[in-house]
């Protein structure tokens, strides 16, 4: 009897630690990224009273033990690591995560993960879990413009209000078509917008005139800013019977920029005319050249594969950094450490860290991850616990019912 009045009081503890964790599933049903868990029970030790017998008798055969169970045991707390929901937030630095992986934040020495999403930028441009203020890591442009994922992960930085250096043209693609059936001498004026190493800018006019059956040249007229800046060029394009590109089409511009200090300062343009066409249809000139003036971050966007692109004033989009994500064996087996937190553990094993492509997960912008915790099943997880529990308990009330009985026997 006293046997059962011990197994009824484990399984009361176990039933009452499976209720602790339904109640925190059910808890946390609207907390950004969180993982619900399960709790799972085992049976204790067994008293053996007898053990087994083999049938070495040629007169029996043998005999099974008997063993008394001295009650149930929590076996684990298993944490489901499966995707929540994703919910749109309309909100240009939240980050959602599908798949085996985690974000990446650090506080002084201390490296945690987490699946909240939920950034933004602080005053000084630091992208932070604002909750905490921890710091979201990732890789950062350097100084040639390029983002080296293959480097550790830093603090991602955009200052709010940031600029961008002027850029000198260097080059000019004209592309589109010359209408095959302009007849010679017929002219086309295009503009090159033209940047000088200070931002200054200026629109330069390229006139394309037809001077054969399949021939046209081009060239800038008499032409000079009010600053007295010129420019000078003079090429020509061929093509095929088909219409397509033949010869010709590649030149150079020579820009002279006039200074106040009546010095002359050359800039020299690497123009191409052959990704043009010939064709009996509307003529259509476009051109794309580089250089820039000087610009101030108006706004950020994040896509797909957590790149942070920053837009200028001056018209520019650059890739200013791009978010780094962890990925564990198991990561069920991460430590939660509260505020949505995890750090490793010795059934974790250690973070490979790369970009969500390189690793196979998937970030939606905009978005965050819902809690997945299933509130169906939690309430039925909490309707077998409660009649759990209730029938442990009944087991002592028996029990000691029992016992008053024995002890009454005396009377």
């Amino acid at each position: 009897m006293m046997r059962s009045l011990f197994s009824g009081v484990s399984g009361l503890k176990s039933h009452q630690t499976r209720m602790d964790v339904i109640g925190n599933n059910i808890s946390n049903v609207n907390t950004v990224g969180f993982k619900s868990s399960r709790t799972t029970f085992a049976e204790t030790l067994n008293q053996t009273l007898t053990g087994a017998s083999a049938p070495d008798d040629p007169t029996t055969g043998g005999t099974n033990p008997k063993q008394i169970g001295l009650g149930t045991g929590v076996a684990s707390i298993d944490m489901i690591f499966t995707d929540g929901s994703v919910q749109s937030t309309g909100k240009n630095t939240d980050l959602c995560l599908s798949g085996n992986g985690l974000f990446i934040v650090r506080q002084g020495d201390n490296t945690y993960y987490t699946r909240d999403g939920a950034f933004e930028f602080d005053a000084a441009g630091n992208y932070v879990l604002p909750g905490s203020g921890l710091y979201v890591q990732g890789w950062e442009r350097d100084a040639n413009g390029n983002i080296d994922t293959g480097t550790a992960p830093t603090d991602i930085v955009v200052p709010s209000g940031q600029t961008i250096d002027a850029r000198e043209s260097t080059s000019a693609t004209f592309s589109g078509n010359l209408n095959a059936e302009s007849l010679p001498g017929t002219a086309l004026t295009s503009t090159i917008s033209v940047y000088a190493s200070q931002g200054q800018h200026y629109s330069v006019p390229v006139v394309f005139t037809k001077t054969g059956t399949n021939a046209w040249s081009y060239k800038v007229p008499s032409w000079q800013a009010p600053d007295g800046t010129t420019a000078k060029l003079d090429g020509t394009v061929t093509f095929d019977k088909d219409g397509k590109y033949s010869s010709g089409g590649t030149s150079k511009m020579t820009v002279t920029l006039a200074n106040t200090d009546g010095s002359k300062t050359p800039i020299t343009l690497d123009l191409a005319a052959t990704d043009l066409t010939q064709y009996a249809a509307e003529s259509t000139l476009h051109v794309q050249q580089d250089g820039y003036s000087s610009g101030t971050l108006v706004s950020i966007s994040i896509d797909n594969q957590g790149i942070i692109t920053g837009t200028y004033s001056n018209g520019v989009k650059r890739q200013e950094a791009r978010v780094a994500i962890a990925q564990f064996a198991n990561a069920a087996g991460l430590t939660k450490t509260g505020n949505n937190l995890y750090q490793t553990s010795n059934n974790s094993g250690q973070p490979s860290i790369g970009t969500n492509s390189a690793l196979g997960v998937t970030i939606t912008p905009s978005a965050l991850e819902m809690s997945n915790t299933d509130i169906a099943n939690e309430f039925a997880d909490m309707i077998i616990t409660q009649r759990g529990f209730q029938s442990n308990s009944k087991i002592i009330t028996v029990g000691d019912e029992m016992l008053e009985t024995l002890i009454n026997m005396k009377r």
